[in-house]
């Protein structure tokens, strides 16, 4: 400052706009000078997502900069969490087909201010320390003392004093206490807290949504197609509430199919600015818990006056498409309409009539419905799309949330023709909206990486499969008809999925691989999904900028990921629960499991009928000694020749099952018998 040789009234503001460039880390001080940030690398900011295994993805304020998320490995988050925005130096070295890398410089704000957690154990002294799912099993979180005395086990909110990292502890104080851990009924509640979901609506929003009444006036049906006489019904699940979707069908006499998707007018009565709209947009989607549903609408409209129940009059827009008798698309109309559903079918009922076990006045159309749909799938594996016939588990929970056990709900062609079907509307949509020359969020999804992709070949041929490197589509689809006529079909179409990167909403059209299609989007689903809403504005209302529809499509796939985790995180617990049940009733209770991967350090497995996966270390094949062969990828035993390699089946019985960090530990029983 000196060689500047500044008048000394001026000496006071320098030094003050020194200390204001510091603190907003354009400088920094150091042994009694001020240095210059160093700008050598590209530094940007962004808000991280943290990964269950440490690493994290750091989604750009500006996504020009790059194509793709920043990925920070574990060891270079610093001490950011999930949800935390950051200033992120980017590594020049590190660019590859994955995406740029980097690493946490600066925590610029904290996402939160509040923790969930369980009490895990105490210290020496007493203090309590803290399981936080957000921060992992290795981040040590203590409480500092509170009045009232904490228990192991005991689901706590906690205020944070002071964050650490996986070296120093991270000091919070008791907000307070959301029940124990026994309890599952807390189980939601806990994970609301956990992931900053909104599960009650405010006071202005449900007066808002009360003011339309309980049913659809007369002078809301001008300007609507009147759809009341046709044949339309709705196809859901059993415990389903929100019927987003009603499907009509018909054939004429020259063989072309006339397809309606009648979709929930949502814009109808969730109009821009309004609080409906405001909390719509802040949830973004409704969150499906075990027997619980987080909606994104209050219940008067998602479960009432949106939910196309059947004998009451219902707002919709509707696509009408024209297919010929090989299932080319002729035409379509996009309409606003009204509509009387004449039947709610569950997925079950519907395919007992499909079937000939039940009779109704439905079944000519269930049966047209399968024709078309099978028309429809055709063309779309001809294109490439892949599908996967995967069998859902749902955990089944009684009204206190505790589970009584699992039903595996079947991938039937009710639920194909449904499928075909939206995903026929979407297309139409996405086409027609880009056609008109509109900004939309399409639904995009990038192609697999090679690297990702020779991992699953390597995985599929050592279950014994041949699948060639490089796979097409139709070797891709070969395969999995093949797979999953075996009892490994279900893991390794999971694992070729989870190998897939995630579908998101963007404003740039890149296609969406998973279902070969150049323009998709989502328009079927306005009850439970923000992103849908929009859509269905663009279509009947003014069009929207890009700014905002890049920022609603961002805000859309965060939210979405965030309601996925909580999902299977509460999942898994309600799973948990369900296996200490049962070995709580039966001590040494054998669980046959398959093997889903070998590594020299031990075995990853899944348990039947629970879709839970597991681990054992080599330490715990007690009945040998094995080494791990490369080669092969097997473990083999160096005195009984026994070997374990993917797709192999054992038995295991439980040896601890910790509900607090959602863990199983497994002892091995026996080697099953070919």
């Amino acid at each position: 400052m000196r060689k500047l040789h500044l008048p000394d009234e001026h000496k006071h503001v320098f030094k003050e706009v020194l200390r204001s460039l510091c603190q907003t880390n354009a400088c920094k001080f150091f042994r009694g000078r001020y240095h210059p940030k160093k700008r050598n690398v590209d530094v940007v900011t962004g808000t991280i997502s943290i990964h269950p295994r440490g690493f994290g993805f750091v989604s750009l304020d500006d996504p020009s900069l790059y194509d793709k998320d920043v990925f920070i490995p574990r060891h270079l988050t610093e001490n950011a969490v999930d949800g935390d925005r950051v200033e992120v130096e980017i590594n020049p070295f590190s660019h590859s087909e994955k995406g740029p890398e980097g690493k946490v410089h600066t925590v610029v704000e904290r996402g939160r201010t509040h923790l969930a957690g369980i009490v895990h154990e105490f210290s020496r002294d007493g203090t309590a320390l803290a399981y936080v799912p957000l921060l992992g099993v290795e981040h040590q979180v203590s409480i500092k003392s509170p009045d009232e005395k904490l228990h192991v086990g005991e689901r706590v909110i906690l205020e944070v004093l002071q964050w650490g990292d996986d070296k120093k502890e991270t000091k919070t104080c008791l907000s307070h206490k959301i029940g124990h851990i026994s309890d599952p009924s807390k189980d939601v509640i806990a994970a609301v807290k956990e992931y900053g979901l909104k599960k009650e609506f405010p006071e202005p929003v449900k007066k808002e949504a009360a003011l339309f009444g309980k049913s659809v006036k007369q002078s809301e049906l001008k300007d609507r197609q009147d759809f009341r006489s046709w044949e339309i019904f709705t196809i859901d699940p059993t415990t389903a509430k929100d019927f987003d979707d009603a499907l009509s069908l018909s054939k004429d006499k020259t063989g072309n199919y006339h397809l309606g998707v009648h979709i929930a007018d949502v814009s109808h009565y969730v109009k821009s600015d309004s609080a409906l709209e405001k909390q719509a947009r802040m949830r973004c989607n409704s969150t499906y818990f075990p027997g619980v549903c987080i909606p994104m609408l209050p219940p008067s409209l998602s479960e009432n006056l949106c939910s196309l129940k059947p004998n009451v009059n219902r707002l919709t827009a509707s696509v009408l498409m024209t297919f010929d008798s090989n299932g080319s698309l002729l035409n379509y109309r996009i309409v606003k309409g009204v509509i009387k559903s004449k039947k709610r079918f569950t997925y079950r009922e519907a395919k007992e009539v499909l079937d000939g076990r039940k009779k109704s006045p439905f079944a000519p159309t269930l049966k047209l419905m399968e024709e078309l749909c099978l028309l429809l799938k055709k063309k779309r594996y001809e294109r490439g799309s892949l599908e996967f016939s995967i069998p859902e588990l749902r955990v089944i929970v009684d009204e206190n949330g505790t589970p009584t056990g699992t039903e595996f709900i079947p991938y039937d062609i009710t639920h194909q023709l449904v499928e075909e079907f939206m995903l026929k509307a979407n297309e139409v949509v996405a086409t027609h909206l880009s056609k008109e020359g509109l900004d939309l969020t399409y639904r995009v999804h990038e192609e697999p990486s090679e690297e990702r992709m020779n991992e699953f070949v390597s995985l599929a041929n050592a279950f014994g499969f041949h699948l060639k490197e490089a796979p097409s589509p139709g070797d891709l689809q070969k395969f999995f008809d093949e797979a999953l006529q075996t009892p490994y079909g279900t893991y390794l179409a999971i694992s070729y999925i989870r190998r897939m990167k995630l579908a998101i909403y963007s404003p740039a059209n890149i296609g969406h691989y998973g279902l070969a299609l150049t323009h998709y989007c989502h328009f079927t689903s306005p009850i439970r999904r923000y992103v849908d809403l929009v859509i269905h504005r663009l279509l009947f209302e003014k069009p929207i900028s890009y700014s905002e529809i890049e920022a609603v499509a961002k805000e859309c796939s965060e939210k979405e990921r965030i309601s996925e985790k909580a999902e299977r995180n509460v999942t898994l617990l309600k799973k948990l629960r369900l296996l200490k049940q049962m070995v709580d009733e039966e001590p040494k209770k054998e669980f046959e499991v398959v093997v889903t991967k070998i590594r020299s350090f031990g075995i990853y497995f899944e348990v039947d009928h629970l879709m839970l996966e597991g681990f054992l270390h080599v330490s715990e094949l007690d009945d040998d000694y094995y080494r791990y062969d490369e080669r092969s990828g097997r473990l083999k035993g160096s005195y009984t020749g026994v070997a374990f390699f993917a797709g192999d089946r054992f038995t295991v019985i439980s040896k601890e099952i910790d509900l607090i960090v959602l863990e199983a530990k497994w002892k091995f029983k026996k080697k099953r018998k070919k």
